[in-house]
């Protein structure tokens, strides 16, 4: 593997791409304690807790996503991180806010989704009780 200064990283939820772009260095949370990883890091694989999770992009910014429980792999100059749910931030001030209202709207989107299919579960058990009915 040849050295770089910089690595390839990539935020995915289940249902799109958080971000996608160049970074000199990601901070994490894994179930062990916070850790740091570089461009020239040896590979590997943890999972990461619900965290906030940062990126040093190329041209000096700094990104930070609040994330949920995930898993992240870095294989060469290629990082991927993901997550169960995830938001991108402005700053750690308002970080916490945008996690609480859209991680709850989340888990109420979930759970009315959860509701739905139990209703769906139970209508087809009836129907196949149903089914089984000798008729009269």
């Amino acid at each position: 593997m040849s050295m770089a200064a910089d690595m390839n990283v990539t935020l995915r939820l289940p249902m799109r791409t958080l971000f996608e772009g160049r970074a000199e260095r990601i901070g994490a949370v894994a179930p062990n304690g916070a850790f740091g990883i570089l461009p020239n890091h040896i590979d590997f694989v943890t999972a990461i807790v619900p965290s906030v999770l940062t990126l040093r992009l190329e041209d000096g910014s700094e990104e930070i996503f609040g994330l949920d429980e995930g898993l992240l792999v870095k294989k060469g100059h290629e990082v991927v991180v993901i997550a169960l749910r995830g938001v991108r931030g402005d700053d750690l001030g308002t970080l916490q806010d945008t996690v609480e209202a859209n991680f709850i709207q989340m888990d109420e989107d979930e759970r009315q989704a959860r509701s739905a299919l139990s209703r769906l579960e139970a209508d087809m058990v009836r129907r196949f009780a149903e089914l089984q009915r000798p008729l009269s």
